[in-house]
């Protein structure tokens, strides 16, 4: 097939790609390198995609109408894997308008594209934060999530209601992924486990939220990937035992899903730390400080409607994915 991956310079984006060249599938990447964090990992990851045959790569905004327009006329795109947003929770309080518009006027943008062109299944990413104030654990896609404490979190929750709008009208098979904490090589620097092991290595006191009491369900890039692809093979379809009388909001009697990809064992950040002392053989020094706005106490992913229908479930433990991760950093950095 020939797919269009976004945010192909990212984090999961470069990892998803990967693996479907690894397969035998065209991909046409496309990423802006925007320099919310170190261009030169964007940079490095694309690089390794470039060497590999079936890759091509379009350098380009998500809010470029034209250009996405122009992309899907000429491509020939099969499916979409939907993966470029503005990230980050605590950054969405302090630049709102790059949500807007990545998150929100570029999903758009690619929902016209795929509109326009039969495209056979988006999948894209959503987020556990939009469970937001939601204190029912573990997370489920059949309970409610209209209670965000992040305007990022807000625009994936809108990501799913737009997503949910095509399918209705115009019968597009679309799947939302709430990604739990994803983690592993080559991940982003602006995550607890970069800056943990950064700070670590070199000596330097590292920032423990909630005083490092709260639980992630921190889950393996592999794991994702893995989610990611299964899901894509498996275009959305109705549900027809939908009942409007009692809305399930996990699905639809349109082609529209929305799944948890998470490993459903939550880890208290405390030993997550204990995890990378234990990768690295050196002790953090630990600044305590109570949890931050937009944030929530505990994450937990109910996978059992991935399970079902996909056959799959995230399985890495995080001691082993943490020491994976730490010997990635070291081979990069020379550390």
């Amino acid at each position: 097939m020939r797919i269009l991956v976004t945010g192909a310079a990212g984090f999961i984006g470069s990892s998803v790609s990967r693996v479907l060249l690894a397969r035998g599938d065209t991909v046409i990447g496309l990423d802006n390198l925007n320099d919310y964090y170190d261009v030169r990992l964007k940079q490095a990851r694309l690089a390794a995609l470039q060497d590999l045959p079936g890759f091509s790569f379009v350098h380009g905004d998500l809010a470029d109408r034209a250009l996405i327009r122009a992309l899907f006329d000429e491509q020939r795109i099969d499916r979409v894997v939907h993966l470029a947003a503005q990230a980050g929770v605590r950054y969405s309080l302090e630049n709102p308008h790059a949500y807007v518009d990545s998150n929100l006027v570029g999903f758009v943008n690619i929902l016209e594209g795929c509109r326009h062109h039969q495209i056979q299944h988006l999948v894209y990413a959503s987020s556990s934060s939009v469970y937001g104030a939601n204190g029912r654990l573990p997370f489920s896609v059949h309970d409610n999530v209209d209670h965000p404490l992040s305007l990022y979190a807000a625009t994936k929750k809108a990501n799913e209601l737009m997503a949910h709008t095509y399918s209705s009208l115009f019968a597009l098979p679309t799947t939302g992924l709430r990604f739990f904490t994803v983690y592993g090589p080559w991940g982003r620097p602006d995550m607890a486990l970069f800056k943990f092991t950064r700070n670590i290595l070199a000596g330097e006191p590292i920032d423990v939220f909630n005083y490092g009491r709260h639980r992630r369900d921190f889950t393996y890039i592999d794991d994702i990937v893995e989610g990611v692809i299964r899901t894509l093979d498996h275009p959305a379809e109705g549900n027809p035992a939908w009942d409007a009388l009692a809305p399930d909001p996990g699905s639809s009697r349109a082609p529209w899903r929305v799944y948890n990809i998470g490993n459903s064992q939550p880890v208290e950040l405390l030993r997550y730390i204990e995890c990378i002392e234990e990768a690295l053989g050196k002790k953090a020094q630990l600044n305590l400080l109570p949890l931050q706005p937009g944030d929530v106490p505990d994450t937990f992913a109910e996978v059992s409607d991935l399970v079902r229908d996909v056959d799959y479930r995230p399985s890495t433990p995080v001691e082993v994915g943490v020491a994976r991760f730490i010997d990635w950093y070291r081979a990069y950095y020379r550390v």
